[in-house]
C-alpha cells in the first residue's frame, strides 16, 4: 500500500511542476512517531507564493499528530481560522516512566490546564534588533560517507531539500571541519608526518576526504543553483605532536612552540580549500576548548584543551595576523568561542583582557546548544551588550548527547522537534544573527562515529530512502522564510503556552513563527497596528509560520 502511495504521488510530482505547488509529505509511522519518506522517485517539498494584497496572510503548519508544511490562507479582521490538527496518532518516545514524571511535572506547573482562553500575540514592527545571517549544517566526514552511499537520485534530494530556495527550505550556511572530527570513521589531519616540523613540509596538497567533500558541495550547488552558501570551519584537533599529550583527545594544550605553525596550518588549509575552489566565509578559532580541559575524561573525540588567556595570546600573535597577512585569508572571518552558552561572556572577556588585540581580530561570536536547557539565555543579552560589534552565531545543535538521552536517531520524535523549536526561538530573541545544525546527514544508528558518539539528525539515511525527521521541518519553518537580512522585530505573547518570534524580511514582509506548547488547542489573536488582528485556532504541539505585507 505504501509503495501505491508513493507511485502515485511521484505521478502527481511531475504534473504538479508545472503549477508551482508544493508536493506533500509521505508520513510514515514508526511506535516513536512520524517521519516523511523520500525515494529515488519522490520527495515532497515547498515551494512558496507569497501574499499579494496587504491584508492576506499565508500559514505554514506542521503539527505533533500529521501536518507538514500544511497551507493555509487568511486575512486580518476576518472570522478566526482553524488550522486542521492532522489528526494521526501513533506511540510515545517517551519511556513509560519519563512519560509519568512529565506529567506530574506538566500538573504542578498548571501547564496541562490553559491560563487564558486567548492568547494575544503582539508585533512591533518598529522595535528592530540583529539582523539574520541565515542557517545551514554540518558537512562532516560521516556526512560525505552516508551521501556516497546513497542512489544519486537521493543524493540529489538531500541536496534541494536542504539548500534549494526553491523547493528546499533555503539553507544558506555550511560548516566544515578541518581536518577530522568524531563523525569521522577515524581520527585525523594534516601534516602528521614529518613530526616536529614548524614548516608544515608535507601540507602541499589535500587529503582525499576533503576532496571528496568538495566534489559533493561543488554538485549541491550545482543542483541547487545556489551560489550563495557561506563556508566556514572549524579544526578539532592539530596534528598530535604540535600538543603536550602527543594525542588527538584527552587532557592537553597546544605546545607553545608551535603556536605559529598552528596558525599557519589554518592558513595553509584555507589556501588550498579556494584554490580548489571552495572558498571560506569565516572559521573558528576552534571546536569546544573546554573538552581537552575540563572533559578529558568524558570526551574521546578529538579536541584540543585552551583556556582564554593562551587562546586570546594566539589569536591576537599568531593566527589574527597570520590571517590578517595572506592574500588568500585577509577577508575571511574569525569566530571565538564554539563552545557552550555557559562559556559566555566570560571567555570574550578573560581572552581580551589577557590580549587586547584578539578582540580586533574577532567578528564574531560561535555558541554550541549543549547546555542550552540549563544555562540561561541572559548569557547571549550580556555579550551582545558587552560587544556590540559582534555578532553571535548557533554553530552546532544535534539530539542524542546526553547521559540519559537515546544516543542515536529517534524516528519521528517530536521531544527532539520541541527542543529544536524551543531553542531556536530563544536564540532568535536574544540577538543571535544565525542557526547552524549539525550533521546533514547520518545513517540509522546516528553515525559513522569513530567515538560511538553517535546522534540524530534532520536526515536518516537508510539502504534505499531517506527519512525527513520532524526537526527537519523545525529548521524548515525558520530558514525557509527568515531571509539574510531579515532583522527580528518585537513580538509579545501574552502566556507561556504561545512561543513566538519574528521578522523584518528585506523585502518588506512580515514573518510571525508561533509554536503551541500545550497538549490542546489553543486561540491565538496576532496583533499589527498596520492590519488589525488576526485570528487563529491552533492545534495542539504545532508550529506555525505566518507571512504577510
Amino acid at each position: 500500500m505504501h509503495n501505491m502511495i508513493l507511485k502515485f504521488l511521484s505521478i502527481f510530482a511531475t504534473l504538479s511542476l508545472t503549477t508551482a505547488t508544493s508536493l506533500p509529505c509521505i508520513l510514515k509511522s514508526f511506535n516513536t512517531g512520524l517521519v516523511c519518506v523520500c525515494n529515488s522517485t519522490y520527495c515532497d517539498n515547498l515551494i512558496i507564493n507569497l501574499p499579494v494584497k496587504r491584508s492576506e496572510v499565508h500559514i505554514f503548519s506542521t503539527s505533533k499528530s500529521g501536518l507538514r508544511f500544511h497551507e493555509a490562507k487568511s486575512k486580518f479582521n476576518n472570522e478566526k481560522i482553524k488550522i486542521p490538527n492532522g489528526a494521526f496518532h501513533y506511540g510515545s518516545d517517551m519511556p513509560p516512566y519519563y512519560k509519568r514524571f512529565m506529567q506530574v511535572v506538566q500538573k504542578v506547573e498548571g501547564i496541562d490546564e490553559p491560563v487564558d482562553s486567548v492568547v494575544n500575540v503582539e508585533i512591533n514592527r518598529t522595535a528592530h534588533f540583529q539582523k539574520i545571517l541565515g542557517f545551514g549544517g554540518a558537512f562532516t566526514g560521516a556526512v560525505s560517507y552516508n551521501l556516497k552511499l546513497l542512489s544519486k537520485e537521493l543524493q540529489e534530494h538531500v541536496y534541494k531539500a536542504y539548500y534549494s530556495k526553491d523547493i528546499g527550505i533555503g539553507y544558506n550556511l555550511m560548516r566544515i571541519p578541518i581536518g577530522g572530527c568524531d563523525f569521522d570513521l577515524a581520527s585525523w589531519t594534516y601534516n602528521e608526518k614529518p613530526e616536529h616540523d614548524p614548516y608544515l613540509s608535507n601540507f602541499t596538497h589535500l587529503d582525499e576526504r576533503d576532496l571528496d567533500k568538495i566534489k559533493q558541495i561543488n554538485e549541491l550547488k550545482k543542483i541547487t543553483k545556489n551560489n550563495d552558501i557561506k563556508i566556514f570551519g572549524a579544526a578539532w584537533s592539530p596534528p598530535i605532536w604540535m600538543k603536550t599529550n602527543n594525542e588527538y583527545t584527552g587532557l592537553s594544550a597546544l605546545r607553545e612552540e608551535y603556536y605559529q605553525t598552528w596558525a599557519d596550518y589554518h592558513v595553509k588549509y584555507l589556501e588550498l580549500m579556494a584554490k580548489n575552489n571552495l572558498p571560506f566565509w569565516a572559521i573558528s578559532t576552534g571546536n569546544e576548548p573546554l573538552n581537552g580541559i575540563l572533559f578529558p575524561y568524558f570526551v574521546h573525540f578529538m579536541s584540543l584543551g585552551w583556556d582564554p588567556a593562551m587562546q586570546g595570546k594566539w589569536l591576537g600573535e599568531n593566527l589574527g595576523p597570520a590571517m590578517k597577512n595572506s592574500t588568500f585569508t585577509k577577508n575571511i572571518l574569525i569566530l571565538g568561542g564554539d563552545d557552550q552558552r555557559y562559556t559566555l561572556p566570560i571567555w570574550f572577556q578573560q581572552m581580551f583582557k589577557s590580549n587586547g588585540d584578539s578582540c580586533d581580530y574577532l567578528d564574531g561570536f560561535a555558541v554550541h546548544w549543549y547546555a542550552d536547557k540549563f544555562v540561561p539565555a541572559k548569557m547571549l543579552d550580556d555579550t551582545a551588550t558587552l560587544f556590540p560589534d559582534k555578532f553571535i552565531i548557533a554553530t552546532e545543535a544535534s539530539s542524542g548527547d546526553r547521559p540519559w538521552d537515546m544516543h542515536k536517531p529517534v524516528l519521528g520524535s517530536w521531544s527532539r522537534f520541541e527542543d529544536y523549536t524551543i531553542d531556536i526561538m530563544e536564540d532568535f530573541n536574544h540577538f543571535v544573527s544565525a542557526w547552524v545544525d549539525w550533521n546533514l546527514i547520518l545513517d540509522e544508528e546516528g553515525g559513522p562515529n569513530y567515538a560511538k558518539n553517535t546522534v540524530d539528525a534532520a536526515m536518516i539515511a537508510t539502504e534505499n530512502q531517506i527519512y525527513k525527521q520532524p526537526i527537519f521541518y523545525a529548521i524548515g519553518h525558520f530558514s525557509k522564510f527568515v531571509l539574510p537580512g531579515s532583522v527580528r522585530i518585537k513580538s509579545k505573547p501574552s502566556n507561556r503556552f504561545i512561543k513566538s518570534v519574528s521578522f523584518l524580511r528585506p523585502d518588506g514582509y512580515i514573518v510571525v513563527i508561533l509554536y503551541n506548547i500545550a497538549e490542546h488547542s489553543m486561540d491565538v489573536n496576532v496583533f499589527d497596528k498596520e492590519h488589525g488582528v488576526l485570528r487563529l485556532e491552533l492545534p495542539a504541539k504545532s508550529l506555525h509560520t505566518l507571512i504577510y505585507k
